[in-house]
């Protein structure tokens, strides 16, 4: 009974390290992807044709950046960024060499959502914006982000979703976190119970950021 108890609470130490390992990797890689994706996304959107400040040549440039970062699975993506990490953080394994790559990884995705996002606001509001004599500036930060800003609180809602299977996926191969205690625990050494146990773990904190996201979104629709 002894031992049963004490390997509970080896694996409760465990399993706690585990949540705030990525925890860290996913709040952290969140924030500095936002900071680059939602630029990213917003210059995509107002530099389409007819839009505030069409430029093809950007639009062009910022569309092929985003089609072609999604489109490397980000298990290829870690190990071509790894000179990059290497540089970055001083070392290829761990949770801060996890972050490199899962920043880079969701800045495509979150340009994407934004995109979307921006589409979704009325053009009547812009064009009213504009008559009312607007500036460019003053028609992103006062109308078409906040028109979207359901939309994007739901976005990237999935994009931290998102983040928690990537950090499993960067766990599996030394960054930490659940990924690794289920791969190195759970699956290396056949402890099935310890696999169960970050799997329900993984589980349990989707569904608190998906509500989270989904009660965010409606509070901030006025509709």
């Amino acid at each position: 009974m002894k031992e049963v108890f004490s390997l509970l609470i080896k694996d409760s130490g465990l399993l706690w390290q585990g949540i705030l390992q990525t925890a860290y990797m996913v709040s952290v890689s969140m924030l500095l992807a936002s900071l680059f994706g939602i630029p990213l996304g917003i210059g995509v959107v107002v530099s389409e044709e007819g839009n505030i400040l069409e430029n093809k040549a950007i639009n062009l440039i910022l569309s092929t950046f985003i089609n072609i970062t999604r489109s490397i699975p980000f298990i290829i993506l870690m190990v071509a960024l790894i000179p990059l990490t290497r540089i970055i953080v001083g070392t290829s394994i761990g949770t801060s060499a996890a972050v490199v790559s899962l920043t880079i990884g969701a800045v495509p995705f979150i340009g994407r959502i934004v995109e979307g996002a921006l589409k979704e606001v009325d053009g009547g509001v812009i064009e009213a914006a504009q008559a009312m004599g607007a500036n460019p500036w003053e028609i992103i930060s006062k109308v078409l982000l906040p028109e979207a800003l359901p939309s994007l609180v739901l976005g990237l809602t999935i994009t931290a979703i998102s983040l928690i299977g990537y950090s499993a996926i960067a766990g599996a191969i030394g960054a930490g976190g659940l990924g690794d205690i289920a791969i190195r625990y759970g699956y290396h050494r056949f402890q099935t119970d310890v696999m169960i146990k970050t799997v329900v773990l993984l589980v349990v904190i989707v569904q608190i950021i998906q509500n989270l996201g989904t009660y965010l979104a409606r509070r901030l629709d006025h509709s």
